[in-house]
C-alpha cells in the first residue's frame, strides 16, 4: 500500500495538473470565442444591420452589464451545488445563446442576446479560479491560474483565423458568413457542458484516478497553507460585498479590464484600417501575432511570479509596460510599429492576470474567496462594459480609436500605482498580507 513516503510531490502535482488544466483551458477556449468573435463579426455584421461605432460599442459592452449582475448570485450556486454541475449548467446556457445570436435581425434583438450571454457566463472564471485552489497549493497558484488563463490569448489565436475563415468561406443555404460564424462556434460550449457534467470531479477526496495516500498528502498540503494564513478570514457575501481590500482590488480589476478589452474587441478594426485592401482572413492572420506574443509571455511571467513567491511586483509591472505601450499606440501611422506595440500591451496585460488573481486568497478563506474573486471579476468586469464603449463614443464623434487608447493607457497608469500601494507581507517563503496593514493606502 502507498504511503505519504513514497508519495513523489513532482509527479503528483504534474499528474493532478493534466487531468485538470487541459480540459478547464479547452472550456476557457470556448468560452472566450463566444465573448470575443463578436469583434470579427462586426466586419461584416455592422453593414448588414446598420449599426453605428456607437451601437457595435455598446452591443461589445453590453455582455459586461449582464454579467455583472449575476456573477456573484452564479459563484454563490456553484458553492451550493458544486463546481461540476453548475460549470456544466454554465457552458449549456451560454453555448445555446451563443447560437442564438447568428438569428438576430436587428440592433436591439442583439442588444438583448449579446445582454443574456453575460448572464449565461456570469461565474465560470472565478468559480474555474476557487475550483483550481481544491486542488492546488497557493506555491502553485499562479502557474496554474496561467496555464488556465493562457487560454485567453490561445482563443484569439485560433479564434482570429478560425472567424475571419468561416465568414469568408461558409455562406450556406444563403446566410451571412457572420451568421454561421456564431452559430458554429456556439455548439462546442453545449457539448462542453455535456462532457464537463461528466469529467469534472469537485475534490480530490471524490477523485477514482488518485490512491487513498494521494488524496491525503494532497488534503495535508492543503491544510498546511491554511495554517500558513492563520488570519486569514471568512466573511458573509455581505461584508464580502463592502471589504475595502476586494473593492479595492475590483477597481484595479475594473481599469485592467477596460484596457484589455477595449483592445481586444476593436482590434479587428483598428487592423482593418491599415489598408483597404486585407481580406478578413489576413486580418485575422494578423491579430494572432500579438496574441501569440502575450501567451508566451503571461506564462513565463507567472513561472517567475511562482519562483520568487511574489505577488504585487508581478501584478503592477506588467500595468507599467501596458500602459506606456497603448498610450504610444495612438502616435504611431506606421502599421509594423502599431503591431509591435499592441502585441507589447498585450503581453503586459495578460501578464498581469495570473499573479494577481493569486492576491485574494492570500487574506481570506477559500469559501469566501470564491465570493470575493466573483465580486472582483463582477466589478472589474463593468470594465468591459466601458472600455469597448469609450472607443466606440470616440470614433463616433470622428475621432481615431487611437485617442480612446490613450485614455485607456492612462486608466492603466492609476492601476499600476494602485497596485505599487498594496501592502504585503512575506513570510518563509509563503506571501501572506498582514491584515493590521493589509487595507489599501
Amino acid at each position: 500500500m502507498q504511503t505519504h513516503q513514497d508519495i513523489n510531490e513532482g509527479a503528483l502535482v504534474r499528474k493532478i495538473t493534466w487531468k485538470i488544466i487541459p480540459f478547464v483551458f479547452i472550456l476557457y477556449i470556448i468560452s472566450y470565442l463566444d465573448r470575443a468573435n463578436i469583434g470579427y463579426a462586426a466586419l461584416q455584421m455592422n453593414k448588414e444591420l446598420a449599426l453605428s461605432a456607437e451601437a457595435f460599442g455598446f452591443i461589445s459592452g453590453i455582455f459586461f452589464i449582464g454579467y455583472f449582475l449575476f456573477e456573484v448570485p452564479s459563484n454563490v450556486m456553484l458553492n451550493k451545488f458544486g463546481a461540476r454541475r453548475w460549470i456544466a449548467r454554465i457552458l449549456l446556457t451560454w453555448g445555446a445563446v451563443s447560437v442564438a445570436c447568428g438569428f438576430v435581425q436587428s440592433a436591439n434583438q442583439l442588444y438583448v442576446l449579446r445582454f443574456l450571454l453575460g448572464v449565461a457566463e456570469a461565474g465560470f472564471f472565478p468559480g474555474i479560479i476557487v475550483y483550481l485552489t481544491y486542488w492546488f497549493r497557493q506555491k502553485e497558484l499562479a502557474t496554474t491560474v496561467a496555464l488556465f488563463t493562457a487560454a485567453i490569448p490561445v482563443s484569439y489565436i485560433i479564434g482570429a483565423p478560425l472567424s475571419t475563415w468561416i465568414m469568408d468561406n461558409v455562406h450556406w443555404f444563403n446566410w451571412s458568413g457572420w451568421r454561421w460564424m456564431l452559430v458554429l462556434e456556439g455548439g462546442p460550449a453545449i457539448l462542453g457542458g455535456l462532457l464537463c457534467y461528466f469529467y469534472l470531479i469537485d475534490r480530490p477526496q471524490d477523485a477514482k484516478w488518485l490512491s487513498q495516500a494521494e488524496k491525503d498528502w494532497i488534503a495535508g498540503e492543503l491544510e498546511k497553507d491554511r495554517l500558513a494564513k492563520p488570519e486569514a478570514r471568512h466573511l458573509s457575501t455581505m461584508k464580502t460585498l463592502s471589504n475595502p481590500r476586494v473593492l479595492y482590488l475590483s477597481f484595479i480589476y475594473f481599469v485592467y479590464q477596460c484596457g484589455s478589452l477595449g483592445i481586444g474587441y476593436w482590434m479587428p478594426q483598428i487592423i482593418k484600417g491599415f489598408s483597404d485592401k486585407l481580406s478578413h482572413t489576413q486580418i485575422g492572420l494578423i491579430a494572432m501575432i500579438p496574441y501569440i506574443f502575450a501567451t508566451i509571455v503571461m506564462v513565463l511571467w507567472s513561472r517567475s511570479s511562482d519562483k520568487r513567491v511574489e505577488r504585487k511586483l508581478h501584478s503592477a509591472i506588467p500595468l507599467a509596460v501596458a500602459a506606456a505601450a497603448l498610450g504610444t499606440i495612438a502616435n504611431v501611422a506606421n502599421p509594423f510599429v502599431a503591431i509591435t506595440l499592441i502585441s507589447i500591451s498585450l503581453a503586459g496585460l495578460y501578464a498581469f492576470k495570473s499573479p494577481f488573481w493569486a492576491l485574494p486568497t492570500l487574506f481570506l478563506s477559500r469559501e469566501t474567496a470564491a465570493v470575493s474573486i466573483a465580486v472582483i471579476n463582477s466589478l472589474g468586469n463593468l470594465g468591459g462594459f466601458v472600455g469597448p464603449s469609450l472607443i466606440g463614443y470616440v470614433k463616433g464623434q470622428g475621432h481615431s480609436a487611437g485617442t480612446g487608447l490613450m485614455f485607456l493607457s492612462g486608466l492603466l497608469l492609476i492601476a499600476f500605482l494602485m497596485t505599487v500601494f498594496i501592502r504585503i507581507k512575506e513570510n518563509r517563503g509563503v506571501v501572506a498580507p498582514d491584515l493590521r496593514t493589509a487595507e489599501p493606502k
